[in-house]
């Protein structure tokens, strides 16, 4: 249906728009998405019944990443034998003799979250099944665990130079762009605002044991015995599983280990394969879908190895731990694919060329371009919950404006606005998968997560637009950044103050 009058106009903007608009409304994101979907296909097809039919399942089949799916489910496999084994448990039991604050138990999890920067769905999943029993143990909300899981996943991953984010973000830079991808995107760490602040954020509040909006409700429940606020049957349901109570810690830290080295072992020989001569090269060329299969299925075979002679778990309770886990991963494969639909279906409305358009026209004083990216990466982002998509839209675009013409820090500086934009809008987007895995992984119900998450971003997204303004006239990472954190700890400790005067008064 190439020809229909609402492709590469603002309409490709409206079915995003009205899904994420519906899903606030009603706090019930499938409805939303679907909805969403309908009003997609009916702009595509130019409101002709059989065409916008067809061209959902067109659409559907054409975007649904498989290899995503068969990660999930022998994630959620191996997330259930761990528990089986009783090595969850065990952990459990060894963490909380050590872990003896909940401000140790959440800058435990924050550091963990850091350390598993190799690809974003990875951290969720893992950090989520790992850390869920101790974070439960000392009354953190699900909401909590579910913003430091997201708040240590994509911002990590994009100031890393050996993750499947480094390797998107290389192949999205053009060859006459003047600099190498991979130096463009080590360029950029300094200057990515939201990524940085975003960490400092979340150590902050964990530290200081600071809560405000609806996360302070979510924690206040949690203090009472209520870790979920919302939807809590259908997470508790899932939880439901024997456990071995002679499980060892080793049940559940072998199997991890196992998970990370082979995941980048495999990264590093299928980039290899791709064609990269040194480890950077290795992981900019990676196929890191593949990879993360790789490592689950080697995973699932140590974890035979481990369990069944020790007789830990059963070989039936192995079996059957593949429909477990595909149970347990059902909420978040759901909303996947529907988020997977309506971002192919606005796509095939020609957002890209829309926003491409609208932005190449835009002629703005030089010291202002950052912000402008920023703000522009942002809605990009939110509105189609894709950082990559938003990448491959606008660094393209960027690196335009400044090539040949002398200004590479202007260049950096700009690129940076665009990653850390792409990143923020991903992070306060419910259709966003990397939202979607982070509620997955911290077994919270989604709209729970994206409203808290939200109100926590806004602040550093204010911190962060300043910090922009100041970069482009200074093109100083060192004044912008340390510009970006004195306002963010000073709206924290504001927040802080204003929260404790109330509680006092109550």
């Amino acid at each position: 249906m190439e020809n229909s009058m609402f492709i590469g106009t603002w309409w490709s903007l409206l079915p995003p728009i009205i899904a994420i608009v519906l899903a606030f409304i009603t706090k019930e994101v499938y409805s939303s998405l679907f909805i969403g979907i309908i009003v997609g296909a009916l702009l595509y097809g130019q409101f002709s019944p059989w065409v916008s039919f067809e061209s959902i399942f067109t659409v559907m089949k054409d975007n649904i990443d498989l290899n995503i799916l068969i990660f999930l489910v022998m994630l959620g496999m191996i997330v259930i034998l761990m528990q089986k084994s009783g090595g969850s448990a065990a952990y459990g039991r060894w963490a909380s003799e050590r872990i003896k604050s909940k401000r140790a138990a959440l800058l435990s999890t924050t550091f963990l979250g850091m350390l598993i920067f190799v690809d974003d769905y990875f951290n969720c999943l893992t950090v989520g099944s790992v850390m869920r029993p101790v974070t439960d143990r000392h009354k953190v909300s699900r909401a909590k665990l579910a913003y430091i899981i997201d708040a240590t996943a994509a911002p990590v991953c994009i100031i890393a130079p050996i993750s499947s984010w480094a390797a998107a973000v290389n192949s999205y830079v053009p060859e006459d762009a003047g600099i190498n991808g991979l130096q463009l995107f080590i360029s950029t760490i300094p200057f990515n605002l939201y990524a940085l602040l975003t960490l400092i954020m979340v150590l902050y509040t964990s530290y200081v044991g600071l809560d405000f909006g609806q996360m302070k409700v979510h924690e206040a429940n949690a203090a009472k015995g209520d870790l979920f606020t919302s939807h809590a049957g259908e997470f508790e349901k899932a939880n439901e599983v024997e456990e071995n109570p002679h499980g060892r810690v080793f049940d559940l830290l072998l199997p991890t280990l196992v998970l990370i080295g082979s995941a980048v072992g495999a990264m590093i020989y299928t980039g290899f394969q791709g064609g990269g001569v040194n480890i950077q090269d290795a992981f900019a060329n990676c196929d890191s879908e593949i990879s993360l299969i790789f490592a689950t299925f080697v995973t699932l075979l140590f974890m035979l190895i481990l369990y069944l002679p020790r007789k830990v778990v059963s070989f039936k309770e192995y079996t059957n731990s593949f429909v477990e886990g595909f149970k347990l991963m059902i909420p978040a494969i759901s909303i996947l694919v529907f988020a997977w639909t309506l971002k192919g279906m606005t796509q095939a409305l020609g957002i890209s060329d829309f926003v491409s358009g609208a932005v190449g026209e835009g002629s703005f004083m030089a010291g202002i371009v950052p912000a402008i990216m920023f703000i522009i990466a942002i809605f990009i982002a939110f509105s189609t919950g894709t950082s990559w998509g938003t990448f491959a839209i606008l660094v393209p675009i960027v690196t335009s404006i400044f090539a040949g013409r002398g200004q590479l820090t202007m260049m950096i500086i700009s690129v940076s606005a665009v990653l850390a934009g792409a990143v923020c809008g991903d992070h306060v987007s419910p259709i966003s998968d990397t939202t979607i895995m982070s509620s997955a992984g911290a077994q919270c119900y989604h709209m729970n997560h994206v409203s808290t998450q939200m109100q926590y971003a806004s602040v550093t997204v204010v911190c962060c637009l300043v910090g922009y303004l100041v970069a482009g006239f200074t093109q100083n990472w060192i004044i912008s950044l340390g510009v970006g954190i004195i306002m963010l700890i000073g709206i924290l400790m504001f927040i802080k103050k204003r929260s404790t005067k109330e509680t006092v008064s109550q």
